[in-house]
């Protein structure tokens, strides 16, 4: 067994290159299919979702880029929003396309049975790819709500060879440092069969494309009580694991803020990224924030995401790795536990606390958001016009 960071000082070396990339789209307004539930100083366009992004990044010090969805986050200009970015000391990050809000996507958008519904979801991929070649983004991650309702009601093996065909076709458009994050969800809005149903489907078919395209964890897509860290395992071993979509769910596709429902699993989750070598300085593994900030404030609801994910990293990284193994290999149960339970139970929050102050950062990024005036200056500033959101 690899021995994981032990350390004071090695845990800190890997707190400090941490890096976890937000969602644009959380800085919008959000809701249920019952309520989208409007807040005051939402951002009404890209560049002002940039510029929270960049507050977070401020706070926090781990959080240097930002990821767009597109049409969501579409401008006349991506250079020019990536040079508001720079000026803003963050960058961009993943390119997310958008295939499932469009009357034409009905059926399905890459494995519909049109083949000029298939053509135009494709077209719509490849000037994703556009978007990174003027963004200097590396990934492009694509998630399809294909799928079908009724059993009959198409050919699911067709299906397949259609994703497969638009798969590669946008495989071949990438740039040499260009990859494809291929994304699963057990179900919705398919209810019978989905696409790209769990991690296997979509390994498959990245094994298929070649060594650009990797697998996408979204940590609210599975059945209930799946072993995710099982899977984080078993693709880090493989080298597809490319990148996380962090949240919680309790029941389906929450989008809760990470750790929140579950921190054990998040503590679980990360020892298996670190085991793997998955926080290695030479890692490729992205780690993004894909969460719906429903009811809080969305800012404060990002700096705490970020927290929770560097507090259960912290954890993580404390698990004493010789105990742990020679416990394993005396095949003593309860020692072993005992050596997680150890670390999960460790209260990493003053280890955190005092690398924020080394960085010249105040130790509660949350308190200091709250004293720092952005919300009321960008509530002020912000009046008029149409927030952003779902679909904007």
């Amino acid at each position: 067994m690899a021995p994981s960071t032990d350390s004071r000082a090695d845990v800190l070396d890997v707190l400090r290159r941490q890096h976890i990339e937000l969602p644009s789209w959380a800085f919008g307004n959000s809701g249920t299919r019952f309520k989208v539930f409007a807040q005051p100083g939402v951002p009404r366009d890209p560049w002002e979702k940039i510029a929270d992004s960049a507050e977070v990044h401020r706070l926090t010090g781990v959080a240097p880029t930002v990821a767009l969805h597109i049409p969501w986050d579409r401008v006349d200009d991506y250079s020019a929003l990536a040079a508001h970015a720079r000026d803003l000391g963050i960058g961009i990050g993943t390119i997310n396309s958008n295939v499932f809000q469009d009357d034409d996507y009905k059926l399905g958008s890459v494995t519909n049975p049109d083949p000029k519904v298939r053509r135009k979801a494709t077209d719509h991929l490849l000037d994703c790819v556009d978007v990174m070649d003027a963004t200097g983004s590396r990934d492009l991650k694509l998630w399809f709500s294909d799928g079908t309702n009724y059993p009959g009601q198409d050919d699911l093996r067709a299906r397949q060879d259609r994703l497969a065909e638009a798969l590669s076709e946008v495989y071949g458009r990438l740039g040499p440092d260009q990859r494809i994050l291929l994304e699963y969800k057990l179900f919705e809005p398919a209810f019978y069969a989905t696409d790209v149903p769990d991690w296997g489907t979509a390994f498959a078919h990245c094994l298929e494309l070649g060594e650009k395209a990797v697998v996408c964890v979204d940590t609210g897509h599975h059945a209930a009580h799946t072993n995710i860290e099982f899977i984080v395992a078993f693709l880090l071993r493989a080298g597809r694991l490319g990148a996380f979509d962090f949240n919680s769910r309790f029941y389906a596709d929450d989008d809760l803020m990470v750790g929140a429902a579950d921190p054990f699993q998040l503590f679980r989750i990360m020892y298996e990224v670190a085991r793997g070598g998955g926080l290695a300085a030479d890692t490729e593994v992205a780690f993004m924030l894909d969460q719906c900030h429903n009811i809080e404030p969305k800012i404060a609801g990002q700096i705490r995401s970020v927290m929770n994910v560097q507090e259960a990293t912290a954890k993580a990284l404390l698990v004493d790795a010789d105990a742990l193994a020679a416990a394993q290999a005396e095949g003593d149960v309860l020692a072993a536990n005992a050596v997680m339970m150890d670390a999960f139970n460790t209260d990493v929050r003053p280890l955190l606390a005092g690398l924020r102050e080394d960085l010249g950062l105040a130790a509660d990024p949350m308190a200091a958001h709250a004293a720092s005036g952005y919300m009321e200056r960008v509530i002020d500033e912000r009046k008029g016009g149409t927030q952003a959101g779902w679909g904007a």
